[in-house]
């Protein structure tokens, strides 16, 4: 396993971390499976694990919980908040009122008495950053989080938030977890050069591309991924960007297989060469599905292999634009664009 330092904090963690999402419901994961899990990945040198309190609806946190009691001060603990729990419509966002509020659930659920890094799942347009970010700095001011960061932010946000922090005297995100993948690429024409910018630690989600680049998925086969089966317009290949993406990683397998490596070993070795990302986040629904992707902690792709993905999708683009969670509210919404 390879450690790099957290943006500017001085963490060091390691370059692949462990994504808590399939971890209860959503994965279909008992405890003993989560514990397992968590005990094969700090073995294997994971030393950050990756929740939010909307995973499984806190059931996630739970499970992380009781499967690190006993050794918390060896792992970098981060969970997020900002998305929908339950119906009430206050139970979301970045407000004061709902921070203060979810952090507690969340060390509850965890069983800790405070989080290395509390980050903001997605930008919330209905509240302002000084809101937010003043929130955060009282929260990280009584000792619950140590480090706030955000998560999908469009670039233009983190600079803005950036801005808002300095002109307010207030403590800033240190870093920002994107979506990032061979598949989409679009973050590197515009989010990771404001992220270097401002020495931000990068956390890429999403780096086997929903299991696109899994290997699991390839022409002629039937595509029975179990993300496929609750989302299947995403691998749907009569739809074109469906079809490019399918058209892709065929020609990523041979790539792969004459450089000796497994579709996950170039998947996690591409991210992790991108000189703005700390971690890529792994999000394992078994054991086996952890097992093939710490075989990638120390993949150093060559730059002969770098440049035959570059032939393949060009730096900066993504082949599902649509499936972006950064764009802005107006493009999505057109009273936004009239009122």
């Amino acid at each position: 396993m390879q450690y790099r330092t957290l943006g500017r904090t001085g963490v060091q963690v390691s370059t692949l971390a462990l994504g808590a999402m399939n971890f209860g419901k959503i994965g279909r994961t008992t405890q003993d499976e989560v514990t397992a899990m968590v005990d094969a990945a700090l073995e294997g040198g994971i030393n950050l694990i990756d929740t939010a309190d909307m995973y499984s609806q806190g059931e996630s946190e739970e499970m992380v919980g009781k499967a690190i009691a006993g050794r918390r001060d060896d792992i970098v603990l981060a969970t997020k908040a900002g998305m929908p729990m339950g119906g009430e419509r206050n139970h979301r966002g970045a407000s004061r009122r709902w921070l203060v509020t979810e952090l507690d659930n969340s060390l509850r659920r965890l069983g800790v008495d405070h989080v290395d890094l509390y980050q903001i799942h997605r930008w919330d347009p209905d509240t302002g950053d000084e809101e937010t970010l003043s929130a955060l700095t009282d929260l990280r001011r009584a000792g619950k989080i140590r480090y706030f960061g955000s998560s999908t932010f469009p670039a233009y946000r983190i600079v803005q938030a950036e801005w808002a922090a300095r002109e307010n005297h207030l403590g800033r995100y240190v870093t920002e977890q994107p979506s990032y993948s061979i598949l989409q690429r679009g973050i590197e024409a515009h989010v990771l050069p404001v992220t270097e910018q401002y020495g931000l630690g990068v956390l890429a989600w999403s780096p086997l591309a929903s299991g696109w680049l899994s290997g699991a998925i390839r022409e002629g086969r039937e595509i029975a991924t179990s993300r496929s089966a609750f989302m299947p317009e995403r691998f749907d290949t009569a739809v074109p960007a469906n079809r490019a993406r399918l058209d892709a990683v065929e020609r990523l397998a041979t790539l792969a297989d004459e450089a000796g490596l497994t579709m996950i070993q170039l998947a996690l070795g591409f991210v992790t060469a991108h000189p703005a990302v700390t971690s890529a986040i792994i999000g394992p629904r078994t054991m086996d599905h952890l097992r093939s992707q710490l075989a990638a902690a120390d993949t150093v792709l060559s730059a002969g292999v770098l440049d035959a993905i570059d032939e393949i999708v060009a730096p900066g683009v993504d082949l599902a634009a649509h499936e972006k969670f950064d764009t802005p509210p107006a493009l999505l919404d057109a009273a936004r664009r009239r009122r």
